[in-house]
């Protein structure tokens, strides 16, 4: 077997990707997403909506779009919302709209993108269909960044049992030389740039052929970018929307203010019992064991972002939590920005003390403990070693 230049290239049998090239061409763009953080991506071709689904998870990305031309897979592969998304909100807003249409098709509806991939999709396209694509995607939608990858047909006489392409819808395979000089061409003529890479490594001994799949990354000169069709945005809307799922975040106050409430209540709650440990260790000090007394919130570390707070303290059976306090918590002042938001965001959802410096809890319930009067008399109202009017501060 020689390859296109008559070297001689080992055939293999049973070639498989670890992991699957598939797998590898979905990390490409999520390694692209993680180090460029684009805003608004779209995926053309996008099938089963298994990229789209991987990428909603990156908390740079606002706006995800697919396209395919098969309806019928766009709607059982439709993206929803779950009960941890709400449990769990974005940080940023989050819209995922599919789309019924053809990539040689002009939309408004996909102009000002980030990002545009086209994995695996070129091959299926028909020769005239192949003619019109650059105009669109590089002239019309003329995002900042496209991806495309496409076959090498150089790697195909290793694969054992293939026909002459890879799969049956697939109109042509390029060569590299092929890919290239097409992908140059569209990159100068609409004010691009390109690299080309690829997945997919060759088994030992046939290095020559190149990676299984190649890809471009396409990237916009934007001081000599030419002028895209823009003029056309009037043009009429071509796709049908299949459907459109708006993802919480924490930008909407409702999630935003739940969202902080849990937290809070969750520091609150762990306050608390480390309270009620503390007394029941005091209560067995106290009847004869040698148990060292543990203070509240025992075992901060030294650079504990509470300790320059006020502290909590008890009055008769109120537990009192001081704003400061809470707001001190890395997670509640990222959420929150400063002490007023927080005081703002909890409000309806706490007791707050009248100067409403402090939230108030009452500490004992049914079923915390046994505990008497006395050990609350013990640990409540002035400390019998001055503890002040506050009652005692933990």
């Amino acid at each position: 077997m020689v390859d296109s230049e008559g070297r001689g290239v080992q055939v293999k049998e049973n070639i498989k990707f670890t992991p699957s090239l598939s797998e590898q061409r979905h990390k490409f763009v999520l390694d692209f997403v993680r180090k460029h953080k684009p805003q608004k991506v779209a995926d053309l071709g996008c099938a089963n909506c298994k990229l789209l689904w991987r990428l909603k998870y990156h908390e740079s990305i606002e706006v995800l779009a697919g396209l395919d031309i098969d309806e019928n897979i766009l709607t059982r592969n439709m993206l929803h919302t779950g009960a941890g998304d709400y449990l769990d909100p974005r940080e940023r807003p989050l819209t995922i709209t599919l789309y019924h249409g053809s990539v040689v098709e002009k939309d408004p509806c996909l102009l000002g993108f980030d990002l545009i991939t086209c994995i695996e999709l070129i091959e299926h396209l028909e020769a005239k269909e192949l003619s019109q694509f650059p105009e669109v995607i590089f002239g019309f939608f003329s995002p900042t960044t496209v991806i495309i990858s496409t076959p090498n047909s150089e790697f195909n006489p290793l694969f054992s049992g293939k026909t002459l392409f890879r799969h049956p819808d697939h109109k042509f395979e390029w060569n590299r030389t092929q890919f290239q000089s097409w992908a140059l061409d569209a990159a100068r003529h609409y004010g691009y740039s390109v690299e080309f890479t690829g997945l997919g490594e060759p088994p030992p001994g046939a290095e020559a052929v190149g990676f299984c799949t190649q890809i471009g990354v396409f990237v916009k000169n934007i001081p000599n970018a030419v002028e895209s069709l823009h003029n056309e945005k009037t043009i009429e809307c071509t796709y049908t929307t299949v459907g459109t799922v708006i993802y919480p975040s924490l930008k909407e106050e409702k999630y935003l203010r739940k969202a902080v409430s849990n937290e809070v209540f969750s520091q609150i709650l762990k306050l608390k019992r480390a309270l009620l440990e503390s007394l029941k260790m005091k209560k067995d000090r106290d009847s004869g064991d040698e148990l060292e007394f543990v203070k509240l919130e025992c075992d901060k570390s030294k650079n504990d972002p509470t300790e320059e707070t006020p502290k909590p303290f008890c009055i008769g059976n109120v537990f009192y939590i001081p704003l400061e306090r809470l707001f001190s918590f890395p997670k509640i002042k990222h959420l929150c920005g400063d002490l007023e938001t927080l005081k703002m965001l909890i409000a309806d959802e706490v007791r707050l003390s009248s100067d409403g410096s402090s939230v108030m809890i009452n500490i004992v319930d049914e079923e915390d403990c046994d505990l008497s009067d006395n050990d609350w008399d013990d640990y409540s109202g002035e400390e019998r070693n001055g503890g002040g009017s506050h009652g005692t501060c933990l």
